[in-house]
C-alpha cells in the first residue's frame, strides 16, 4: 500500500514595499502615511551620509527600524541590505506572534532603486521569503524640469515606479506642474501618477498597486552606482538663534541652489529646550518641525548637506554666518 507523500507547507511571503524619491521629495512624509495605515511594518532606512535624521522624523513607534548610513543601497546593496533582510526574516520566523507583516525599503534619495529590485528578486533565498509588492517614486513638483536631466538617478526611480507620487503641489505654481506632469508622462509613461495635497496622499490609492510589479530583471539597464554626490556633517556644539538659523539656510539654499541639492539636521535653539528638524532642497526651507525632547539627546546640533560639486565654501560660509 502506498503511503501518501508529506506536503510541503509553502512558504509564506512578506510583501515589500520600496519608496525611492530624489533628495527632499517628501519620502520619509510619505512613510509616515504609509505606517499610520500599515502600522505592523518593519522598516529600513537608508540615508546618504554618516549622521542618520531621517529615522528621527518617523512618528510610529515600536516598528523594527534599521538605519543604512554612510552611503547609498545602490553601492552597498550585496553588503549591508541583503544580511538586514536576512536578519529581520529570522525574527519573524522565530515569534510565533509575527512582530511585522510588512516591509518598507527607503532609498536615499541619490541611489538608483535597480539593485534593490534585483536582490529582491533573484536572491534565491530573499525572493522565496518576500514579495516586490510595488514601487512608489515621490517628485516634488517644485523641481525645475531641466534638474530631472543633470541627474539620471532620477531616471531610474521614475522609470521603475508602479506608482509616482507628486509632492509639494502646495508650493508650486500651475506652470510648474504642468511642466512635471507633461515630463512625467515621458519618464514615467505607465506608472500610476497622484497629487499630494498638503503632503497627505489616500493610502488606498498608495497601496493600488497592479498584480505584479513592473520591475523585471531582465529590463534593468542602467549602472548608476557611480554617482558625484558629495555628503558633510556638521556639529553645533552651541545653541543658535532660531531666526537667525533659518535666515542663513534659507539664504544659502538660495544662493547654491543648483549645488545644495539637500539640508538636512537636528538643531537645538535658545527659544525652546525641544529640538528642531530642519529641512531644505530646491532652493527652499521648509518649515521646521520639533521634536520631542529625550533624555538620550545631548543637544549638540547636526546638520547634513548634500551637494552636487565642491562643499567646502558652503560649510565655511555657513559656520561663518552662524558666529557673526
Amino acid at each position: 500500500m502506498n503511503q501518501a507523500k508529506p506536503t510541503t507547507k509553502p512558504i509564506e511571503q512578506i510583501p515589500v514595499i520600496v519608496i525611492s524619491g530624489f533628495l527632499g521629495s517628501g519620502k520619509t512624509t510619505l512613510l509616515n502615511q504609509l505606517l499610520n495605515h500599515l502600522p505592523k511594518t518593519a522598516v529600513i532606512i537608508n540615508e546618504f551620509g554618516v549622521t542618520p535624521i531621517d529615522q528621527q522624523l518617523l512618528k510610529k513607534q515600536g516598528m523594527p527600524v534599521a538605519t543604512l548610513v554612510g552611503g547609498c543601497l545602490c553601492c552597498q546593496t550585496r553588503d549591508s541590505l541583503m544580511p538586514m533582510l536576512k536578519n529581520l526574516r529570522m525574527a519573524w520566523e522565530a515569534n510565533t506572534e509575527k512582530p511585522f507583516d510588512c516591509v518598507i525599503i527607503e532609498t536615499s534619495g541619490v541611489a538608483n532603486p535597480e539593485p534593490v529590485l534585483d536582490i529582491l528578486l533573484t536572491q534565491r533565498w530573499l525572493s522565496a521569503r518576500y514579495r516586490l509588492q510595488g514601487v512608489i517614486a515621490t517628485v516634488s513638483a517644485t523641481m525645475n524640469v531641466d534638474n530631472l536631466a543633470r541627474f539620471p538617478q532620477i531616471h531610474a526611480q521614475l522609470a521603475w515606479a508602479d506608482t509616482v507620487v507628486i509632492t509639494h503641489t502646495d508650493l508650486a505654481n500651475n506652470a510648474q506642474i504642468s511642466d512635471l506632469t507633461s515630463t512625467l508622462k515621458q519618464l514615467a509613461p505607465t506608472a500610476t501618477k497622484i497629487n499630494a495635497v498638503h503632503g497627505a496622499v489616500l493610502p488606498s490609492l498608495l497601496l493600488a498597486f497592479p498584480q505584479k510589479s513592473r520591475y523585471t530583471p531582465e529590463n534593468n539597464s542602467a549602472d548608476l552606482t557611480a554617482h558625484r554626490f558629495k555628503s558633510i556633517s556638521l556639529q553645533l556644539e552651541q545653541r543658535v538663534a532660531r531666526q537667525h538659523l533659518e535666515s542663513v539656510l534659507s539664504e544659502l539654499l538660495q544662493t547654491y541652489s543648483e549645488q545644495l541639492v539637500r539640508l538636512k539636521g537636528v538643531v537645538y535653539t535658545l527659544e525652546q529646550p525641544e529640538p528642531l528638524i530642519i529641512q531644505g532642497a530646491n532652493g527652499r526651507l521648509y518649515p521646521p518641525v520639533v521634536l520631542a525632547a529625550r533624555e538620550s539627546d545631548d543637544t549638540i546640533g547636526r546638520l547634513v548637506f548634500i551637494t552636487d560639486g565642491d562643499i567646502v565654501p558652503l560649510t565655511e560660509e555657513l559656520m561663518a554666518r552662524l558666529r557673526a
